[in-house]
C-alpha cells in the first residue's frame, strides 16, 4: 500500500511538471550597436551603420525605431522624414569606365528616386543614409528601439545617438601620388624647388565640377587661356581624365564637369606606361620671376607634377600653389 502511494505521488508530480509552460526563448537586456555613437556624414553616397547585436536572443526578432529626437529631447527635424530627389544607378546596373563614355550612356543607367535621407532596417537594426542626407541639420540625435522576439517585446530607451556631421576633406579628396616640382633651364637640366601645395575646397554639394586653379606664392593665378599653363610633351594632363565633358578654360582656371564620382574615374594607361592619375604641366619662363637662390639671369620654366582624386559629387576648387614661384 505504501509503495502504491509513492508511485502515485511521482505520477502527480510529473503531471504538474508537464503542465508548466515552457519558455519561448531568451530575450537579452543588453542588445547594442558595436558603437552606440553613430555618425552620419551629410551628402555621402551611402553610409550604413553596424547591425544591432541581439546578444544571444532567440530568433526570429525584429527592431523598430521609436521617438527619434534631439539630444535635448526636442522633436526630430522634419528633414529626417522628408522625401528628396536623388540620382541613383538603376537596380542591377553600375558604371563601367571602359564602355560608358558619354553622358547619354551614363544616364541610361541612372534614374531619379524620391526618398527620405535615412532608413531603418527592422530586421538588422541598421541605419542607412543616402546622398539626400545633405539636407539633414547638423547636430546630435537619439532614438529608442523596440525589440521583439518569441519571448515578447521590450523597449530600449536611447539605444544610440546619431551625430550628423559634415564630411571631412579626407572623405571628399585625396592626393593619390606625391607631388613634384622643378625648374628646367634651356639645356633641360632640372633644379628641384619646393613642391606645390594642393588644397581642395568644396563650395557646393550641387553639380559635379572641378575648378582647377594653379597659382603663385601670392595666390595670383596663371592663365591657361593664353598659354601660361601648357602640356608637357606627351604626358597626361587634366584633359586626359575628362571623360564626359571637355575641359573649359578661362582667365584663372581649368574647369571640368565630371558627372559621376570619383574623379578621375580611371587611371590613364598607355601601351607603355600606367600613369595613374598623374598630371604634368609646364609654365614657360616668360611668365615667372627668377626664384631666389637660382641665378638671376637664368632662363627657367616650371615643370610641376601632381595627382589627386575627388571622391564625391559636388563643386570643388582644387588649387595648386607654388610656394616659391612668383607670376610676372
Amino acid at each position: 500500500m505504501q509503495a502504491k502511494k509513492y508511485i502515485l505521488g511521482i505520477m502527480l508530480l510529473g503531471s504538474v511538471v508537464a503542465c508548466k509552460k515552457v519558455p519561448n526563448g531568451f530575450q537579452s537586456d543588453a542588445i547594442r550597436y558595436k558603437n552606440n555613437e553613430l555618425e552620419a556624414k551629410r551628402g555621402l553616397i551611402l553610409y550604413q551603420s553596424d547591425r544591432i547585436n541581439a546578444d544571444g536572443s532567440t530568433p526570429p526578432y525584429s527592431f523598430k525605431m521609436l521617438n527619434l529626437r534631439g539630444i535635448d529631447g526636442s522633436p526630430a527635424p522634419k528633414e529626417f522624414t522628408t522625401p528628396y530627389e536623388i540620382v541613383v544607378f538603376k537596380d542591377g546596373l553600375s558604371f563601367d569606365a571602359a564602355t560608358d563614355t558619354t553622358v547619354a550612356q551614363l544616364n541610361a543607367k541612372r534614374e531619379t528616386k524620391t526618398v527620405p535621407p535615412m532608413s531603418f532596417n527592422e530586421v538588422s537594426g541598421q541605419l542607412t543614409f543616402n546622398r539626400a542626407s545633405i539636407h539633414l541639420p547638423l547636430g546630435k540625435y537619439t532614438f529608442d528601439v523596440q525589440f521583439k522576439n518569441p519571448t515578447g517585446t521590450k523597449l530600449f530607451p536611447s539605444l544610440a545617438n546619431i551625430n550628423v556631421v559634415d564630411p571631412t576633406t579626407d572623405d571628399l579628396f585625396t592626393k593619390t601620388d606625391g607631388v613634384d616640382n622643378a625648374f628646367n633651364d634651356v639645356t633641360g637640366v632640372a633644379t628641384g624647388i619646393k613642391n606645390p601645395v594642393i588644397t581642395c575646397t568644396r563650395i557646393s554639394a550641387d553639380g559635379a565640377r572641378v575648378i582647377l586653379k594653379i597659382v603663385d606664392k601670392n595666390g595670383v593665378p596663371f592663365n591657361p587661356k593664353i598659354g601660361e599653363i601648357i602640356q608637357r610633351g606627351d604626358r597626361p594632363v587634366f584633359e586626359n581624365y575628362a571623360k564626359f565633358n571637355p575641359v573649359l578654360k578661362n582667365d584663372t582656371a581649368m574647369i571640368c564637369d565630371f558627372e559621376v564620382a570619383p574623379f578621375p574615374l580611371a587611371k590613364y594607361v598607355t601601351p607603355t606606361t600606367d600613369w595613374g592619375f598623374l598630371m604634368y604641366y609646364r609654365i614657360p619662363s616668360k611668365f615667372v620671376k627668377p626664384v631666389p637662390g637660382l641665378p638671376a639671369d637664368a632662363t627657367f620654366s616650371i615643370n610641376p607634377r601632381w595627382s589627386w582624386q575627388v571622391k564625391l559629387e559636388g563643386t570643388y576648387i582644387v588649387q595648386v600653389k607654388f610656394p616659391d614661384v612668383e607670376h610676372i
